[in-house]
């Protein structure tokens, strides 16, 4: 089984940054994208950045040239580096995996629990 865990949220002031993490752990054969999307309370789930195994990035237009995400695939590993925080940013952030299991075919679509990020003065 694949399992994701996001870290990295908590309270921050309008203006400053943050960096999440997101480990996936199991039995992991191969990765074709990971991303990070958010809910804001009475909100719909939105997509905030992801990035496939081949490097290439797509952003939502409310965060570029604000957040980053980057990936170590070798670790399982994906971040979100957050600058310029604002309050509407404040959010639950979700890791999303497209991940490959060993002996399985196609790929799986997975999903972290969650963490928090607020950004208020």
């Amino acid at each position: 089984q694949v399992q994701l865990v996001e870290s990295g949220g908590g309270l921050v002031q309008p203006g400053g940054s943050l960096n999440l993490s997101c480990v996936a752990s199991g039995s992991i054969d191969s990765i074709y994208l990971m991303a990070w999307h958010r809910q804001a309370p009475g909100l719909q789930r939105e997509l905030v950045a992801g990035m496939a195994v081949g490097g290439s990035t797509d952003y939502a237009d409310s965060v570029k040239g604000r957040f980053t995400i980057s990936g170590d695939y070798a670790k399982n590993t994906a971040y979100l580096q957050m600058n310029n925080l604002k309050p509407e940013d404040t959010a639950v952030y979700y890791c999303n995996g497209i991940i490959r299991i060993y002996n399985q075919p196609g790929y799986g679509d997975y999903w972290g629990q969650g963490t928090q990020v607020t950004v208020s003065s």
